[in-house]
């Protein structure tokens, strides 16, 4: 865990609706932030691809939060296409088709399993048919990534104690919904703040709206920075 780069834990996410709003906020970002992640948002806004061929000759990490989730084989030439492209992590449902696929392709990417989004809550998945517990999904599932192949997992801060604990340095813990301590959660059910992230295991986290709505987003991509740095210190 101590191998990663402490500035490259913080991912922030270029929620944003076209590829000239990113390049925007990445210029006001600078040296803040040396790893992105480009989603749905982007990806049906026209310069998908370019604007991740850009991030990448700058020197950025990216990480292309797709979520595929369809016919093994279409996700296996989806994966593909991305392959070689300099991209880190891609995205993928967790279905055991879907990841092996992908894993199939991977190359240098490295595949993320999402276990249960951070929209998610126990009243969805009952909705949803599902009567167990969700942290008892949310393992099933990251068992099924180990297995099938994959580098790691998405999955709320408040579960990644629970998968380190089960699976340990076999699976990269990458945890969304991130908010400051009181802050507003939007549509958001289950979130963390950075220090609990970090406590509970996640070994990065991703930042969106904190960062993007900002006053000023590098003084706040710098701050998050700042207490990674000091929950990190060796």
């Amino acid at each position: 865990m101590n191998a990663i780069p402490k500035r490259e834990r913080l991912i922030a996410a270029l929620d944003v609706p076209t590829a000239a709003a990113a390049r925007q906020l990445v210029e006001k970002l600078g040296g803040s932030v040396s790893f992105y992640k480009i989603g749905l948002e982007l990806s049906t806004s026209g310069g998908y691809v370019e604007l991740l061929d850009w991030l990448v000759k700058r020197g950025h990490r990216v990480f292309c939060d797709l979520k595929l989730h369809d016919i093994p084989e279409t996700v296996r030439r989806a994966a593909a296409n991305l392959r070689g492209r300099g991209v880190t992590f891609l995205t993928v449902h967790a279905d055991r088709g879907v990841m092996g696929a992908a894993v199939k392709e991977k190359g240098e990417m490295k595949i993320l399993a999402v276990t249960v989004l951070t929209s998610t809550g126990p009243a969805d998945l009952a909705e949803m048919g599902y009567s167990g517990k969700l942290a008892d999904l949310v393992r099933a599932r990251a068992r099924a990534a180990v297995e099938t192949g994959c580098d790691g997992v998405i999955a709320s801060g408040l579960e990644a104690s629970g998968i380190k604990g089960n699976f340990g340095a076999k699976l990269l813990v990458v945890t969304p919904g991130i908010r400051p301590a009181g802050g507003d959660v939007a549509d958001q059910k289950r979130v963390v703040d950075v220090a609990q992230a970090f406590g509970n295991g996640a070994d990065y986290i991703v930042v969106g709206r904190p960062i993007r709505d900002a006053k000023d987003p590098a003084a706040a991509a710098e701050a998050i920075q700042s207490t990674i740095a000091g929950i990190f210190t060796s």
